[in-house]
């Protein structure tokens, strides 16, 4: 048995090993170029995104300060000095409400503006789920499997093979 040293029955030429070798470094690099750039443009929502909230979070701290200065202007204005200032400078009297006289209106009834002055709340509607979403597995277990059902076509809504 000789051992002859037989050249490969096909061998690459240089140049297409070369070019093997080129593409598979640019398979690479289109690759970490794809993910560079998707991860560029998730960054890029995200940080318009938080930009975003902090502008949100802004204006709702703008709008409480602005609500607050209303409120305390409502307090100032309503306190009973401011009032009693103003009527003053209205040229108006205050009432001993023990001395003033009374009318009594035919029809009118008390009660009634209590009704009206009190605006009725608006309900939050209730969240309503059906009992295919409230039974457990175990009920459902029972109720297919070990139930003897004469009527298959018990529920409309479930499909039968």
């Amino acid at each position: 048995m000789s051992t002859i040293n037989t050249p490969p029955a096909y061998k690459q030429a240089p140049w297409r090993r070369q070019l093997q070798i080129i593409g598979a470094f640019m398979l690479v690099l289109v690759i970490v170029a794809t993910i560079a750039g998707l991860y560029l443009s998730i960054s890029g929502r995200a940080a318009a995104a938080g930009r975003r909230i902090q502008q949100l979070e802004m204006r709702a701290k703008t709008l409480n300060l602005e609500i607050n200065d209303l409120r305390t202007h409502l307090a100032l204005i309503s306190s009973s000095i401011s009032l009693n200032d103003r009527i003053d400078s209205l040229n108006m009297q205050t009432l001993d409400p023990h001395s003033a006289v009374y009318l009594e209106v035919p029809g009118y009834s008390p009660d009634l503006r209590k009704e009206i002055d009190r605006d009725p709340e608006p309900e939050a509607p209730k969240a309503t789920l059906l009992p295919e979403y409230t039974r457990s597995l175990w009920d459902w277990l029972r109720e297919k499997i070990w139930t003897i059902n004469p009527n298959p076509l018990q529920d409309a809504n479930e499909v039968l093979p």
